[in-house]
């Protein structure tokens, strides 16, 4: 039996997004962004909540296309505040567009959000080795910084904790306990780059 994270459990949506996405480092603008929306809907509640919830996600906002999203009309925001497959909050449909504004501003000042991202880690992923859950941060100085320049750029739900959360999941830092099978995996995928 594969040695997994000790958050993971049994559900088969935990296990496919375990071993297969979480703490890959992410380069496409694009999946970012919906890493950065899914985040930003999850404050408050569990990863899981998201996870189950995340076709619906994709349906409703155009499949992440943040440049749809940008131009999002008060017609599209009503429909999404009615459709009950997705997290209904105000705040964060709001935040959900102001946020595709944002990431528009950010690939044209550098090029890509990616390469404004990963230059806060020096384009190379941070590899912890944490042996225990209780060592594992909610959040580190790295993410308070990355989180007010993105406040700063106009970004909502962008708190360092979520930020954290977004680092471990693109694989800006590999948080994957080392007994995990997929430590060395990640590690690997990171060396190939």
């Amino acid at each position: 039996m594969k040695k997994r994270c000790y958050w993971v459990g049994s559900d088969p949506i935990y296990l496919q997004y375990h071993d297969n996405e979480w703490g890959v480092p992410l380069y496409d603008d694009r999946t970012i962004f919906e890493f950065l929306i899914l985040e930003t809907f999850q404050a408050g509640l569990s990863w899981m909540t998201i996870l189950k919830k995340r076709e619906n996600f994709r349906k409703a906002l155009d499949d992440f296309d943040y440049k749809i999203i940008a131009e999002y009309s008060d017609d599209k925001f009503e429909e999404l505040m009615n459709n009950g497959g997705i997290i209904r909050n105000r705040l964060k449909i709001k935040a959900t567009i102001s946020n595709a504004q944002a990431f528009i501003k950010i690939q044209k000042e550098f090029g890509s959000f990616s390469k404004y991202i990963w230059k806060f880690v020096d384009n190379n992923p941070i590899v912890n080795n944490y042996t225990s859950v209780k060592d594992i941060p909610a959040k580190t100085e790295l993410s308070d910084r990355i989180s007010l320049d993105l406040k700063k750029r106009g970004f909502k739900f962008v708190g360092s904790t979520i930020i954290y959360s977004h680092m471990q999941a693109t694989g800006m830092v590999n948080d994957h306990t080392p007994d995990c099978f997929r430590y060395k995996e990640v590690q690997l995928l990171t060396e190939k780059k």
